[in-house]
């Protein structure tokens, strides 16, 4: 199951309408849109889709919606994460998993648990859901790292826990996962301006945000780096660069919504706390998605 997470995976956002209603319409475009582009994965309700802001009705209706369009083309991962281990099992026991091909779940946040806490966590969740999972860490949003000891601690441990989606931007950190992992378990970019390194340092791929909006141009990027054409894959990754500093600019996902708003894809409405990002920004990105 774990060959399934190579290649381009993109974190979809979740469109809403002026009404801040999921706009379903919206959300088939842009699957069939990304799918066109070239991508290899769809991951669902994770931070870039405001899971957070989505009741568990609307969670349902969106991967039912997805997988509909999908139509088992692309392989399908689901976000189910919290601070709450019992909760998360929970989750994972009660959500209709038909059709979906592995899990992405966000070390506890808040909690600032230990390492060890981190790995009982990992441990539980690999002893109760037959689904593989992607293990993420991203730092600044949960407030504690997942070191690299630890990582593959849980890579060498717990068999179902079969990636990681690597975003705490130490390049450093992944490099020593990608030296120390078993030969099956894939290490993810979670950081779209650092794909290319790591590519070139061994890793398996990306869960990406830009691909939402230049499926192609990133896609092909990451292709090439997996098949060592590095004179090609830089082209296409300075291509996309500024376009990747501005998205994150006033924070994610404010900047990709705006730009699959600029390209006609969705809205890019979104749920409070969430604002869209100022017009200085959004003309910045319009500027340069013309260009490209």
């Amino acid at each position: 199951m774990s060959h399934k997470f190579k290649g381009t995976g993109v974190a979809i956002v979740t469109p809403f309408n002026s009404r801040k209603e999921v706009d379903y319409s919206a959300l088939g475009n842009l699957v069939k849109y990304i799918t066109e582009g070239g991508v290899e994965i769809i991951v669902v309700l994770g931070t870039t889709g405001e899971s957070v802001t989505l009741n568990e009705g609307e969670k349902k209706a969106i991967l039912e919606k997805v997988l509909e369009v999908n139509d088992g083309k692309l392989p399908v991962v689901l976000g189910i994460g919290g601070n709450d281990t019992s909760g998360v099992i929970k989750q994972m026991k009660t959500a209709n998993l038909e059709g979906v091909d592995g899990i992405l779940s966000v070390s506890p946040y808040y909690n600032k648990p230990t390492q060890e806490g981190i790995f009982q966590h990992y441990k539980a969740l690999n002893e109760e859901t037959p689904k593989p999972i992607i293990l993420y860490n991203v730092p600044p949003r949960t407030g504690s790292n997942v070191f690299s000891e630890t990582v593959l601690r849980i890579a060498h441990d717990c068999k179902n826990v079969v990636a990681v989606k690597e975003a705490s931007g130490d390049i450093y950190q992944s490099m020593v996962i990608i030296e120390g992992k078993p030969k099956d378990f894939q290490v993810l970019s979670g950081e779209d301006m650092l794909t290319l390194p790591l590519m070139a340092c061994g890793a398996d791929g990306v869960i990406s945000v830009v691909a939402n909006a230049l499926p192609r141009e990133f896609s092909d990027m990451v292709r090439q780096s997996a098949s060592n054409d590095y004179n090609a894959a830089r082209t296409n990754h300075y291509k996309v660069q500024e376009v990747i500093k501005y998205l994150f600019a006033e924070g994610n996902p404010g900047g990709i919504k705006a730009a699959l708003k600029i390209l006609g894809v969705t809205g890019d409405d979104m749920r409070l706390p969430l604002v869209n990002i100022s017009d200085s920004t959004f003309n910045k990105l319009e500027s340069l998605l013309k260009n490209i």
